[in-house]
């Protein structure tokens, strides 16, 4: 079995046949190819001869031969451990012997096999493999060279950490000294493969770069203006990520970087100019950003400003010209959501009012379609930044750009401007505010621009203004804006719907109450958007009614608005087929073909979950006719065991809005559910654990003493929790709360723990304002407190703070406080009671003394 393997020709003619017919468009040959290819790979020698294929079979086209070591690419991938070891050394052989083949598909193919093979650990038991490929570097033959070249750059990307460690013996002390002299050789090519193998190290400090990092500087300088655009992106590339790691080796020629990268930025090569744009988006996150770049900003701004209008390919690939597309349906991978933030559920506290929202969702994502990161949106990402870091200085270099773009007769500029407004919003938006009351008009009027792509961007940059609009009386511009933004909601273009939900939704969260007056206008707009949107955007229509929900609360608890949302609702649930992923996909679905599915279901399950959560507490016991009248608890079991953490996180917060709401539907699952929220709480989690945590509290209320066979699935972990080190504040309030409330239920089962519990759970209450939780939580401690007495006595004083920290509880709590405190005191006796008081600090003294008399 030794490298004399020939192949059998009939054997070698049915690979043949397979190999062309899987290039066919057709699905079932599809898949007959695939299960024929599962049989052969039970034939040890079937990999010899596909290796054949690729590099013995000239006869053969070029495309077969590169699918054949491409089959077998995959082969490696999954079954290299077992190849018999007279096959892994044939095809590492051939591989060597051919990574100079003369044609560039079959040496790049060559050249991914090789470092398939080399990152599957094999880098150490094929020690030959990097010295070749070093002295195939120097082959006189251009194809030898390049094709080493290439395959040493996809190790390089694939296996940076294993090279830069002691496991090979340190092989860049002598890679990166060797790469560093092809930066000057005559092929564009093989210049390119050398910075970007050099590249991969930058990132990681390593020790072999570090030594000759000047070497690196001058020779990246020395190609700053070659004539291979290739080669200018890696230089780019390498200047962006120098300035995170070696700025004190970049400062000296801050100066010269700036003005060739502004000069890149707008490179003929749309590649460079989008590598070299993010050299500001790097440089605005060091310290050092202000003082280097403020001379260049007169420079800058227009540059960044001019890579913010769609370039004309960007147009056709948005179908720029299509201004009604709404009834064509959507594609499958076209179906991605806006980021969604899951829900998790936390607790108000006495100073800050609400727990602190990231503001991460109003990114710079009005195009997510396209390529997914292009100049447009890099430049935009780039301007907002530096908005951020020169605030208003910026608006000098700005406002003369932005008259004459906001009011162009081009679309595209007009487009452009509206953009450069949006991006500037957060960090320029003192220095923005006197120009408002005109331009919020001004767009408010684009929003029926003729063309959709200036409607949808309107849509955003308005909603990046919402927080001034809705600070300003309602009628000047928050009547109008909301008029014009729900017409959009049920504009024509599947585009300019989507942008108008997402800006709704933002407005939404920004005006809260203030939109009660509306409600019933938005209502109609959003239960007619139901029967008009396509698949994609009933998405962001459900988040837009969730938001809205949240924001409105129980103001949406009126009769006719109950009538106007339920039916649709109750209809679109009802209309779930098996393979409609409108809601909830089915899982099947994404257990067959998992690649192709995962993300966007996923997406669907949160949103619709936080949904039916936003209105069960929106409409409280009214939502029971939806659950009703749906498989929404069947489904909401499903989510429950999902294995993505984010979709058991919004399932758990429904549970307990549901338990709230219409506990009579929940009940008789509850023996299924308590067993899955037990084996959540894993504090590795933390929003997967909080929500069931305050699930398990919410439904040990409703249940009372009927949760007595549940308290051992959960007790146990919720101490662990409460006791741990570093435990995030919300997670340890909402567990002090269930224990609490599980105490309140169940005493005799929780009571003999509280030794163990006390404390941390004293410690965690007593920043939370008086509310019903509150309430319950103490009840279940004093109730505890009565049946075992002898557990809070080491730790009396972190209970007599505690209790100090209600303003106003209800008068039979204070009784119960009362009780417990004195009963202490008459206990210990005067004299001790002193001394123990003694300790207190004077406002604890004085509150227990004014509210409880001790």
């Amino acid at each position: 079995m030794e490298y004399e393997w020939k192949p059998d020709e009939q054997g070698l003619q049915q690979i043949l046949q397979l190999l062309k017919e899987s290039q066919s468009p057709d699905t079932s040959t599809q898949r007959s190819v695939q299960q024929k290819l599962e049989q052969l790979n039970q034939y040890p020698d079937f990999n010899n001869y596909l290796i054949f294929v690729l590099t013995k079979l000239k006869s053969e086209d070029e495309p077969t031969r590169s699918l054949s070591g491409l089959i077998l690419k995959n082969n490696v991938k999954a079954h290299y451990q077992t190849f018999p070891n007279g096959v892994s050394d044939f095809i590492k052989n051939e591989c060597l012997q051919n990574i100079g083949d003369s044609s560039p598909l079959i040496r790049a193919t060559v050249g991914i096999l090789i470092t398939t093979i080399a990152s599957k650990g094999e880098l150490h038991n094929w020690p030959e493999l990097l010295p070749k490929l070093c002295t195939l570097l120097d082959s006189e033959d251009y194809s030898t060279c390049e094709g080493a070249f290439g395959a040493l750059q996809k190790i390089c990307e694939d296996s940076a950490e294993i090279l830069d460690s002691d496991v090979l013996d340190r092989p860049l002390n002598i890679m990166i000294p060797k790469f560093l002299q092809f930066f000057k050789h005559s092929s564009p090519k093989i210049r390119s493969h050398a910075i970007a193998c050099v590249n991969q190290f930058i990132i990681c400090r390593t020790q072999a770069l570090m030594l000759h990092i000047d070497s690196f500087i001058e020779n990246l300088f020395a190609l700053a203006t070659d004539e291979e655009s290739e080669v200018r992106k890696n230089v780019c590339r390498a200047l962006v990520m120098l300035l995170e790691v070696r700025m004190d080796r970049l400062l000296p020629h801050m100066h010269n970087i700036i003005e060739y990268m502004l000069l890149r930025t707008q490179d003929q090569d749309e590649n460079v100019a989008l590598e070299a744009c993010e050299f500001w988006l790097t440089l605005a996150e060091q310290p050092v950003c202000k003082d280097v770049l403020c001379g260049h900003l007169s420079k800058l701004t227009p540059v960044l400003v001019n890579g913010m209008k769609y370039s004309e390919i960007d147009i056709i690939l948005l179908k720029g010209d299509v201004e009604e597309d709404e009834a064509i349906p959507d594609n499958e991978q076209d179906i991605r959501p806006r980021f969604h933030r899951s829900r998790t559920v936390a607790q108000q506290h006495e100073a800050d009012g609400i727990e602190e929202e990231d503001d991460d969702d109003d990114d710079l994502d009005d195009d997510d379609t396209i390529s997914d990161w292009n100049l447009r949106k890099c430049s935009a990402a780039a301007l907002d930044v530096l908005a951020n870091v020169f605030r208003d200085d910026l608006l000098l270099h700005i406002l003369p750009l932005l008259k004459e773009l906001l009011f162009h007769p081009e679309w595209v500029i007009k487009e452009s401007g509206i953009l450069v407004l949006g991006a500037i919003a957060e960090g320029c938006m003192q220095g923005m505010i006197p120009y408002l009351p005109e331009l919020i008009p001004h767009l408010v009027q684009c929003l029926s621009d003729k063309k959709a792509l200036v409607r949808s961007i309107t849509c955003w940059t308005l909603s990046r203004y919402a927080h001034w609009v809705v600070s300003q009386p309602p009628d000047t511009y928050l009547k109008p804006l909301m008029t014009e933004l729900l017409k959009r909601i049920l504009d024509s273009n599947k585009r300019v719907q989507e942008a108008a939900c997402s800006a709704f939704a933002t407005l939404e969260e920004e005006a809260c109450t203030e939109l009660v007056p509306y409600l019933a206008y938005i209502l109609d707009t959003l239960v007619f958007a139901f029967s008009k949107y396509q698949h994609k955007n009933l998405l962001i229509l459900y988040d837009a009614i969730g938001t809205l929900a949240d924001s409105v609360g129980h103001h949406l608890n009126k009769p006719e608005y109950i009538q106007m949302l339920m039916p649709p609702l109750i209809q679109k649930w009802n209309q779930l087929k098996d393979e409609d992923k409108d809601l909830f996909p089915l899982l099947e679905l994404h257990n067959s073909q998992p690649d192709q599915y995962e993300a966007p279901d996923k997406d669907f399950m949160i949103v619709a979950l936080d949904l039916l959560s936003g209105l069960a507490e929106g409409l409280g016991g009214n939502i029971e006719q939806l659950v009703a009248r749906s498989n929404i608890l069947t489904l909401m079991y499903q989510c429950m065991q999902d294995k993505m953490p984010e979709v058991r996180q919004s399932s758990f917060a429904l549970l307990g809005d549901l338990t709230k709401a219409c506990f009579q539907h929940v009940k008789p699952c509850i023996a299924d559910f308590m067993p899955i929220l037990g084996t959540n709480l894993n504090p590795e989690l933390i929003s997967v654990c909080n929500n069931a945590t305050w699930a398990i509290g919410e439904i040990s209320i409703q249940m009372g003493a009927e949760m007595q066979p549940y308290i051992a699935m959960v007790l146990h972990q919720l101490v662990e929790i409460i006791n741990r080190p570093n435990t995030p504040k919300t997670l340890l309030e909402n567990t002090a709360i269930t224990i609490g409330r599980l105490g309140y239920v169940c005493p005799q089962e929780v009571a003999p723990m509280l030794q163990q519990f006390i404390r941390p759970w004293c410690t965690s209450l007593r920043n939370i304002r008086d509310n019903e939780e509150k309430d319950s939580a103490f009840r279940g401690i004093c109730t505890m407190i009565s049946v075992n007495p002898g557990g809070v006595v080491q730790d009396f004083i972190f209970f007599c703070d505690a209790v100090a920290s209600w303003v106003n509880p209800k008068d039979d709590l204070r009784d119960m406080f009362c009780k417990i405190l004195h009963g202490f005191k008459n206990q210990v006796g005067d004299e001790n009671w002193r001394r123990f008081s003694d300790q207190f600090p004077l406002p604890l003294k004085e509150r227990l003394a004014a509210f409880y008399g001790v």
